[in-house]
Parts: structure tokens; C-alpha cells; sequence
């Protein structure tokens, strides 16, 4: 099999020939169709999410088929196709998991972060972690489901009931859940980075209501923001343009610092939240939703070998819709 691998931080990933494995007690071996690149990877190779197992071979929006099944798993056919997120796998006993918050696990584990992900030609996971997916489609269109998706739908649950949303930063995971929340009847304005006209033009292709800089005033008074934009100075920001009692959520793993703000922005019951990976339920719900929708998923496809470029386009901001690789 072929792997693009992380050996430090900081470094670009290097191409390797490894040996195919075989799956362990409750494990599939998956032979991958296509593995969405998301920022959280960009957050592993720029070092700013320090505990990654080294080396490691990111992502984890992975569609594969089911190449080998391991023992004691049931529910899976050989050739099925399935998706993989982050998620990998969860103690199972902490009180978190017991309480049904597993995605605050206090031992998990996490797909291309702190085992191996889909930046390859074949992958292990952890079956209990696998979602079936249509049998059917471009495979390049599903993968960011596995969590752009996903963490898009967790963040839009979060904001709890809202008719303006603002939605901060219009990559991936914006395109998506924008579309969701069009769907469900929800005014959507998009905050982009300043002078991405290119960014503004696809958020309205999509339905959004308004689409500005991120800098500029809000169009109304919003009764939620997502933030999904790694960046902490949007927060004083989204909080001034939304209404009382409404709340900002911040749907990113990493953020850089939050500037300091005055109490004022904050009072008046609004909340501030953050999302934490996501939970199996998340992904049964999102992924029985998006098909009713349906979707307008635009993804730019990259070979396997071509891995750092994609990294480096959506570090810089050249992508609009979501990058995906195709071993």
C-alpha cells in the first residue's frame, strides 16, 4: 500500500510504501476510494494540535469499501462502502461515554491524528466507527460529509433555534451546513475573508442571504454565528452582531487567541460555545439528512501524491468547496 506520512511537525509528508495490514479483533480493512483534506489536518502538519502518534498518516473523512473484515465484527459485507471520520474509537466507560457525551471521551481515539487515517490507499478503523454510505455517487463528494458535515451539523444543533444566521469563514464545512440551514428555512449570511470576492460570490450561488467581508456589519441582527474561520478575533466580532440571548459557536479545534473584549458584547444571555469532535449519533442523523437535501458539494480533487499541494491551497485560501485526495 502507499501512504503519504507526517514524521514531524512542520515537515511536509512523504510518500511510503508499507505493507497492506490485516484487521485486528473488531476491525475493517478499508481500501480507499477518496479522503477528504479538512483544516483539522492542516492543525496536525503545522503542529498547532501538539499530541499526534508520529509518524502519522493523516485524514479522516475517508470513503472506502470493505476490503477485510477482522474478528468479532457483524453488520459489514466485503465491498461495501463506508466513511470514517474523526472519531475513531471511544473507552467506552468513562463518564462521558456513560452519559452519552462520548465525543468528551477522556481515552479516544482519533483518525489521522492519533491513528492512522486516509491520506493512503488502504486504512484500518475500528468498525464501530464506520458508517455505511450510499453504494452509489462520486465518492470525491461524500468524503467531506465525514466531517465538514458533521461537525458543520453539531455546530448548527448547537446554536439551538434561529432564523439569521451568520456563518464566519466559508470553507468546507460553511458550504455544507449553509445549505442545510437554506434548507430548514433559515436566513444564512456569509462573513468571508476580507477582499475574497470568489468566497462571497459561492456563498450566494448557494442560497445565502447576504455575503460580506468578515470585518463589515452584519445586514441584520443575528440570532446565531458559527465560526468556523480559525481565527479568535472573529469572536468579539460575531457576538456584537448577534442579538440578546443569542449564541456564537465555534465550530474549529484550534483557534488562535481570542482578543479581549468588554462584558457588554457577551451580557444580555449570549451564549459562547465550542464544538468538541462529535458523537456516532451525530453522524447517523447528518448522514440520513443529506441526501434529502440535496447537497450541492463542490470538491477539488488532488491525486494521493499531490497531498502537500492540496494542504497547501487550503492553507492559503486558494479553494473554494473542499479539497479531496484520490489514491
Amino acid at each position: 500500500m502507499r501512504a503519504m506520512a507526517l514524521p514531524r511537525p512542520h515537515a511536509p509528508l512523504v510518500m511510503e510504501e508499507r505493507p497492506i495490514p490485516s484487521p485486528g479483533v473488531g476491525e475493517l480493512r478499508l481500501k480507499i476510494e477518496a479522503c477528504g483534506v479538512c483544516r483539522t489536518d492542516l492543525h496536525v502538519v503545522d503542529g498547532e494540535l501538539t499530541q499526534p502518534k508520529l509518524p502519522i498518516v493523516p485524514g479522516h473523512e475517508i470513503v472506502g469499501r470493505v476490503e477485510a473484515i477482522g474478528p468479532s465484527v457483524t453488520g459489514f459485507s466485503l465491498g461495501q462502502r463506508v466513511g470514517v471520520p474523526w472519531l475513531g474509537h471511544t473507552c467506552g466507560h468513562c463518564p462521558y461515554c456513560l452519559s452519552a457525551r462520548e465525543n468528551l471521551c477522556d481515552d479516544p481515539l482519533f483518525t489521522g491524528y492519533t491513528r492512522n487515517g486516509g491520506y493512503a490507499t488502504h486504512t484500518i478503523a475500528d468498525a464501530s466507527y464506520c458508517f455505511p454510505l450510499p453504494e452509489t455517487g462520486d465518492p470525491a463528494t461524500l468524503a467531506p460529509l465525514l466531517c465538514a458535515g458533521l461537525i458543520g451539523w453539531r455546530t448548527l444543533k448547537m446554536a439551538g433555534p434561529a432564523e439569521a444566521i451568520g456563518i464566519y469563514g466559508f470553507g468546507a464545512a460553511a458550504h455544507i451546513i449553509a445549505q442545510v440551514a437554506i434548507a430548514q428555512g433559515k436566513r444564512v449570511h456569509a462573513f468571508v475573508r476580507p477582499g475574497d470576492q470568489a468566497a462571497a460570490e459561492f456563498a450566494l450561488s448557494l442560497g445565502a442571504a447576504s455575503a460580506q467581508d468578515s470585518d463589515a456589519l452584519s445586514p441584520e441582527p443575528l440570532d446565531a454565528a458559527l465560526i468556523f474561520a480559525p481565527v479568535g478575533a472573529l469572536i468579539p466580532r460575531a457576538l456584537a452582531a448577534t442579538k440578546k440571548g443569542g449564541a456564537v459557536v465555534c465550530g474549529g479545534i484550534h483557534m488562535s487567541d481570542i482578543p479581549s473584549f468588554p462584558y457588554a458584547l457577551l451580557w444580555e444571555e449570549r451564549r459562547l460555545l465550542s464544538v468538541a469532535n462529535l458523537t456516532r449519533e451525530d453522524a447517523r442523523e447528518f448522514l440520513a439528512l443529506a441526501p434529502t437535501i440535496p447537497l450541492k458539494m463542490r470538491a477539488t480533487r488532488y491525486p494521493l501524491a499531490r497531498a502537500n499541494a492540496a494542504l497547501a491551497d487550503l492553507r492559503e485560501g486558494r479553494l473554494q468547496g473542499a479539497a479531496v485526495l484520490i489514491p
